[in-house]
């Protein structure tokens, strides 16, 4: 016999986070760094983006500069890293194949975040939090928190509760926490703690007499909603309780795609900007074909340091292709009408490339006389399946076929072995 409909219970969500990602995934394959502060820097070894709560502990702040940092790594015993992105990728990729198997409703909402749909009684939903936590640590090696609560808001913070409050070892359920402690949370946290709050908006509010959480889960959301938007309104209700910000199945429908990079040495000549519009444009090409999608419109851009106060140059041109496309001769003849806007002699430190209007491949059928030959054949996905299966640089057209890497190319002097994507660095185990 069914339970009346006023009984079932609702679903609730589970915010999933892994901490300090990319220190953890490093951690995962060496052992060693367990316990000691490390840092993960920023491309080209600029300044550290991730920092181990050891890390923290010493007073490294985020983005402060490698080079000031140096000095004194030996004394604290600090480890810094390069970026290792190919190893961050696998190992996102496998704690949210891992999620999966808790939830048909799963939501990849960044590299090391998901929002899974969750139904169950409180002590199954704890239960269910305390076994994804054990099977990411497991079978991954990364420790993740959780939170669970009826919207996402909500379960956002009450991640950020669990990673900050031993107490729950790694798990809260919101409301399975006393309405008092609650309530006590939230009115002594600023606004720019909940989800979607930056600096500006934080400002605006504070100028209307709300400064904490509470404060604005107290608030008239119509009122807020003319004050501000729709989405603050959202917020209020998620807030309040009542889920506003819906499960996205998928969020690769975005709106753009950029590639950009600081150069590891300044580019001072038309051709050495052309291997890089080749190279990023196919890259571009690769990632659409990936998803499916053609894009109507290519930005290209270049840029001299800000810090340099000789030579200022910032050019950018748009450029409105004939028909959507994820074709890469299209692409990468599009981002060479960059090289008649630079000056040459000049130090670019910056180039990219930004494709946007993106529609999903096949929408339009273009006429016969226009059709691509490129296209038609899946040079994109040619491209795609060929770097994924051998790496970057082991295919390009054109200025774009390079092979060891230019010497523009990101700078990542202390970068740990790729483990899980590099036959020939793999991890090695030794028996005694």
């Amino acid at each position: 016999m069914s339970r009346p409909a006023t009984m079932r219970r609702l679903p609730e969500i589970a915010h999933v986070d892994v901490n300090c990602f990319y220190a953890s995934a490093e951690r995962a394959f060496n052992p060693a760094l367990e316990g000691r502060p490390v840092i993960v820097l920023s491309n080209n070894d600029g300044c550290a983006v991730t920092r181990s709560p050891e890390a923290k502990r010493l007073g490294i702040g985020l983005g402060d500069p490698w080079f000031k940092l140096k000095p004194r790594a030996k004394e604290w015993g600090l480890v810094a890293l390069s970026s290792n992105y190919e190893l961050y990728g696998d190992i996102s990729s496998r704690v949210m194949e891992l999620l999966g198997r808790y939830s048909a409703w799963l939501e990849v909402y960044s590299l090391d975040e998901a929002f899974l749909g969750v139904k169950g009684d409180p002590d199954h939903l704890l239960l269910l939090g305390r076994e994804m936590k054990a099977a990411c640590r497991r079978n991954v090696g990364v420790p993740v928190c959780v939170g669970i609560a009826p919207t996402k808001t909500l379960a956002k913070l009450a991640n950020k509760w669990a990673k900050n409050n031993p107490a729950f070892n790694g798990v809260c359920r919101w409301d399975s926490v006393p309405a008092e402690q609650r309530a006590a949370l939230m009115s002594r946290l600023s606004v720019i703690e909940i989800w979607g709050v930056a600096t500006r908006l934080t400002k605006r509010l504070n100028a209307i007499g709300i400064f904490t959480i509470s404060d604005l889960a107290r608030a008239d959301p119509v009122a807020i909603r003319d004050k501000f938007s729709i989405v603050m309104m959202r917020t209020v209700l998620e807030l309040q309780g009542t889920p506003c910000i819906p499960m996205e199945e998928e969020r690769i429908g975005r709106d753009q795609l950029i590639f950009s990079r600081s150069f590891s040495t300044p580019i001072t000549t038309a051709a050495g900007l052309r291997q890089v519009m080749s190279v990023y444009a196919q890259m571009a090409s690769a990632r659409l074909a990936k998803h499916t999608l053609q894009a109507k419109v290519l930005t290209a851009f270049a840029a001299t340091s800000h810090f340099n106060p000789t030579e200022k140059s910032f050019p950018t041109t748009c450029v409105v292709l004939p028909a959507p496309t994820a074709d890469p001769v299209l692409l990468t003849k599009a981002a060479h009408a960059l090289l008649p806007h630079l000056h040459d002699g000049v130090k670019y430190v910056r180039a990219g490339i930004m494709v946007t209007d993106l529609r999903p491949t096949g929408n339009q059928k273009p006429l016969e006389i226009f059709e691509n030959p490129h296209e038609e054949r899946g040079i994109g996905t040619l491209l795609e399946d060929v770097t994924k299966r051998y790496g970057r640089g082991s295919i390009g057209l054109g200025h774009a076929g390079i092979r060891g890497g230019p010497d523009w190319t990101m700078k990542r002097d202390m970068l740990s072995p790729r483990y899980t994507t590099h036959w020939d660095e793999l991890p090695l185990v030794k028996a005694a």
